[in-house]
């Protein structure tokens, strides 16, 4: 009997040897990371494949996401929609980045914008919250993690305000980023007092969703359209900037700007592909209103990737913005666990002599990313790049900036999970002055942080260095 379960047991390691090399869109080094899980740890290897293995939301979410998107793919005939470019809007070099952005969420870069950038976490919860009180018809909000705490109750209030006043209020949680908001008094308050309330990629019986679709995807999206006039994107979570979850890596760090102009309808959009995907209510009308001409302003586009989005979006937005900066690249992520290509494109920057900066958290919450992170400095130290970490709380930030004039910003990191597992949101601009915003922020990151360098990493204890680089081989398992 020993004998036959071993047996069955080394069957079953093959039948997952062989999904896990003949499943599309892996890299290489996914697959030996796995194959070494499964062969080194069978049981836990294989039942690890079962659950987490595979980027898949499910059949039917794939099928109702499906037919919204179809839905909502005529957006250039809405009235008012088009804001024509001029040849000039956006230079040559950068036309590129764009085409790139709109292959990924089918939104063309359109002009008549403008942005402001939040002053802090604080002043952007109550810029959101004023906007929220001036609302007339109508306010959509998704957030990943939203909790009960002094921001996520002015949320919650506000909300409940407009929703009495008759605007109608719809809002989505992730099921497992916002779980503390949907178990509180504060979501029975607001559903209540008319808000309509949705959880996004709910998570059920674990065991049983592992046979229809991956456990651990989620909504990391955050964005507020309030009557199809203003919207916000950035790394902000409806949360305090002590974030109780995690007090002892806090202040969290984040930077948001708010939008006003034609790219408030792409957000729109993205939103309502989300709503009606996970709900049985059509909101096309709320879409396809007319808008206003939004007169003059800078081009912008929304760049929303997830699960269900074409393989490697994300790092390639990422590494195509890298190889277009000719004189300065500054980032700043929390989490960085490139693929390849974004790593050969980071590097490439330094050595061609772009002036290149990444920063980082100094204490990261996430010890295996920090590690895997960690294990890319030497060589990005060696090609010249500027690695930096900021130790006044965890920096939050997503944000790339190259040559003072192009921006991104948004809710996506640079690891695998935001890659591959994550529905993100993101905002890319060409304007000077947003920019020079964008990065005067970067800067007062970098006036607070500590430089990295070459000389500290390679005298890093060989057990330190071991740490990193086997965190790096198995985080595309992580």
């Amino acid at each position: 009997m020993t004998f036959a379960l071993y047996w069955l047991l080394f069957l079953a390691q093959l039948a997952t040897a062989a999904r896990v090399l003949t499943r599309p869109n892996r890299e290489p080094s996914s697959r030996i990371a796995w194959l070494a899980v499964v062969f080194a740890l069978p049981v836990v290897g294989i039942l690890g494949y079962l659950l987490l293995g595979e980027t898949n939301i499910g059949r039917g979410r794939i099928e109702r996401k499906s037919v919204v998107v179809a839905e909502l793919s005529d957006v250039s005939k809405i009235p008012g929609y088009e804001s024509q470019l001029r040849d000039d809007d956006i230079p040559e070099k950068y036309r590129p980045i764009f085409r790139l952005g709109q292959s990924i969420s089918g939104f063309a870069p359109i002009g008549g914008n403008s942005a402001a950038l939040m002053e802090n976490s604080d002043a952007a919860i109550d810029a959101m919250v004023a906007d929220v009180d001036a609302a007339t018809e109508h306010v959509h909000l998704i957030f990943y993690i939203w909790l009960t705490d002094t921001n996520g109750t002015k949320m919650v209030d506000a909300l409940v305000r407009a929703a009495t006043r008759g605007v109608t209020c719809r809002a989505m949680v992730d099921d497992l980023g916002s779980r503390a908001l949907i178990k509180s008094p504060q979501w029975t308050e607001m559903e209540r007092a008319g808000v309509r309330l949705a959880r996004a990629l709910e998570i059920g019986n674990p065991l049983l969703r592992m046979f229809d679709g991956r456990v651990d995807l989620r909504n990391h999206r955050k964005i507020l359209v309030v009557d199809n006039k203003v919207t916000y994107c950035g790394s902000q979570n409806c949360a305090d900037p002590a974030f109780s979850p995690k007090p002892k890596f806090a202040p969290w760090v984040d930077a948001v700007m708010r939008f006003e102009g034609s790219i408030v309808r792409q957000n729109q959009l993205v939103f309502a592909s989300d709503w009606m995907a996970y709900t049985n209510e059509d909101i096309l009308s709320v879409v396809n209103a007319p808008m206003s001409d939004p007169g003059p302003g800078f081009p912008a586009q929304v760049i929303a990737t997830g699960p269900t989005s074409r393989y490697a979006d994300m790092p390639d937005m990422f590494a195509s913005l890298m190889h277009a900066a000719q004189r300065e690249l500054v980032i700043t992520t929390p989490y960085y666990a490139p693929n390849e290509a974004m790593q050969s494109a980071l590097r490439s920057a330094g050595n061609r002599g772009v002036a290149t900066t990444i920063v980082f958290p100094a204490r990261n919450d996430d010890f295996a990313v920090a590690g895997t992170s960690r294990s890319y400095y030497l060589e990005l130290l060696q090609a010249g790049v500027r690695i930096m970490e900021y130790p006044l709380g965890l920096l939050h930030t997503k944000s790339l900036t190259i040559d003072g004039e192009v921006t991104l910003i948004g809710s996506a990191n640079m690891d695998r999970r935001s890659f591959d597992l994550n529905y993100e949101n993101n905002i890319l601009l060409h304007d000077v002055g947003a920019t020079t915003a964008m990065r005067a922020r970067q800067q007062s990151y970098m006036d607070d942080s500590v430089d990295v360098s070459l000389e500290v990493v390679s005298n890093w204890s060989w057990q330190k260095r071991l740490a990193n680089n086997a965190l790096a081989i198995v985080s595309p398992v992580l």
